[in-house]
């Protein structure tokens, strides 16, 4: 028996406070509690301590109180962020943006003031390290593109000219061992939170629509959402508002209109609300306060964190020359705080 939170569970502001109350579930029915990564080489950041220490922030800090300067390294603000509007605010306000990036985007052409080519994983070697602990060493198939380098190579020279330490490999081989030769990397990884099971936080006000959001597996990174192929599969298509029958009908909303969606802004994107035009479709599975809306993809990265409170409203057709007005149709209330 196990018990397994997801992609959603994983992105929501109370995500430690789930795992918590999750892991305390799974001991009670003597069951084991898991977490899938949310890309392929989570647990291999986890073992080379990409984290937060020494009194580091995490990126939602890091955009909740801005930075004079961002490193951005493989993402793009309009999609690979919690909360899109914040990430783009942020460093709209930052004296320097500096980007290490495959590929050329709207808006890193407008927010960067440098774009440094490195290659993707299929023009380098390097090392993933799956949820089970298993290493895996894979070459590139290619050579890089052009100037373009592997970003390991380029993080350490650029680490070299502000003189930092700890940047002296020449190969990815010697990065993984670095990190993981004689070493046993499963008994690194535990299946226990250090963590009591905490009180998970007050929910939307009553009759309020909330906001729930994934991350579809072919908008999760620069490299799929560019794979032509991948993109013409169902798992790619536009986003849309996915809710309830009962809520639909409450609203007075059909499958296919065209519908409004408002969430209260946060942090550095000013307080402004965040504003999105997407067809409404039904779902039974969902709960009837519930609007499922996905995340990292750019129809929607104006919207808001990927958690909160949203308002709804059918956009009525166009009749001649006239332009959409909207009708009313959601209930407002005070948003939810998103996690960066």
């Amino acid at each position: 028996m196990a018990v397994w939170l997801g992609n959603a569970a994983l992105q929501h502001p109370q995500a430690g406070a789930l795992a918590a109350a999750v892991q305390w579930i799974a001991q009670a029915l003597g069951a084991r509690w898991g977490a899938p990564g949310e890309a392929a080489n989570t647990v291999g950041g986890y073992l080379a301590e990409a984290m937060p220490r020494d009194g580091g922030l995490a990126a939602g800090p890091m955009l909740a109180a801005p930075r004079r300067a961002y490193l951005l390294l493989g993402c793009e603000p309009d999609c690979d962020f919690a909360d899109a509007r914040l990430a783009r605010s942020a460093m709209a306000a930052a004296d320097s943006v500096i980007a290490l990036s495959a590929y050329r985007s709207a808006d890193l052409l407008e927010l960067a003031d440098c774009l440094l080519p490195v290659a993707p994983f299929t023009e380098t070697a390097g090392t993933f390290v799956n949820c089970e602990g298993r290493v895996q060493a894979f070459t590139g198939v290619v050579r890089p593109l052009g100037e373009s380098r592997p970003a390991w190579k380029v993080l350490r020279v650029l680490a070299n000219l502000v003189g930092a330490t700890g940047f002296d490999h020449d190969s990815s081989e010697s990065v993984r061992s670095e990190l993981l030769d004689g070493d046993d990397v499963s008994a690194r990884l535990s299946n226990r939170l250090e963590l009591e099971p905490t009180a998970i936080g007050a929910g939307a006000a009553e009759g309020a629509i909330e906001r729930v959001a994934d991350v579809p597996i072919y908008f999760v990174d620069p490299l799929v959402r560019r794979a032509e192929s991948l993109q013409q599969t169902a798992d790619a298509r536009v986003p849309r508002a996915w809710m309830a029958p009962a809520l639909m009908q409450r609203l007075g909303i059909a499958a296919g209109d065209r519908v409004r969606l408002r969430q209260e802004g946060s942090g550095a994107a000013g307080g402004e609300d965040g504003d999105v035009l997407l067809e409404a479709a039904a779902d039974d599975r969902l709960p009837h306060q519930v609007v499922r809306v996905a995340a990292a993809h750019r129809s929607t990265a104006g919207l808001g964190p990927m958690f909160g409170t949203v308002t709804v409203e059918r956009v009525a057709p166009p009749q001649g020359d006239e332009a959409a007005q909207p009708e009313a149709a959601g209930v407002a209330a005070p948003g939810a705080a998103g996690k960066g």
